[in-house]
């Protein structure tokens, strides 16, 4: 069983914000996948089904970007997923817009959602797919550009960004995330 998570906020508010990347990557698995997130448990949104013979469980945690690592322990516990059968995608302001960068562990670089996913799961090491989004310009503080939305010029961008690592993820699903990280990192 793989376990695959996007990070974002819930609500009206947050959608198609840059923040809320991670959560139209798992949408955008749902939708390739045919796996309908209708279940509501774990503090968070799931679906569950399978690719290929590998039973596949999607969440959005709805606990805030802040408190993300509750909802993913919750349901790791549950189900009993290894670390190595976890991913998650969430939003990078080190990456330039709609670039994408795969790794198997690494510090959570200022990411409130990562920070508590490091601290509920108590490694650093888990399989990760950063998407860019940049870094704000003119002096806009960073809670107001990652809760901000992106610009015509780099939805393309950014559309791109999430087929990739929807790509990615199916990927995953049949090959060592190394050999995935070797792909997908060009």
């Amino acid at each position: 069983m793989k376990l695959i998570v996007g990070l974002g906020n819930p609500g009206k508010q947050y959608e198609n914000t840059r923040h809320n990347i991670g959560f139209e990557v798992i949408d955008e698995l749902a939708d390739q996948l045919a796996i309908p997130l209708n279940q509501s448990k774990f503090k968070g949104l799931f679906g569950m089904g399978f690719h290929k013979g590998e039973k596949v469980v999607l969440l959005k945690p709805l606990t805030y970007m802040n408190l993300s690592g509750e909802s993913i322990r919750a349901i790791m516990d549950y189900y009993q997923i290894e670390l190595e059968d976890f991913l998650v995608i969430y939003d990078d302001l080190d990456l330039p817009v709609g670039k994408i960068r795969l790794r198997q562990k690494g510090s959570a670089g200022g990411h409130n959602g990562i920070k508590s996913t490091v601290a509920h799961l108590g490694t650093q090491e888990f399989n990760r797919i950063r998407i860019g989004i940049d870094r704000p310009r003119n002096g806009m503080k960073v809670p107001d550009y990652v809760l901000g939305r992106f610009s015509e010029e780099d939805l393309p961008s950014t559309e791109e960004a999430v087929k990739k690592s929807a790509e990615a993820c199916k990927a995953w699903l049949e090959k060592p995330f190394l050999q995935v990280m070797n792909e997908f990192n060009q």
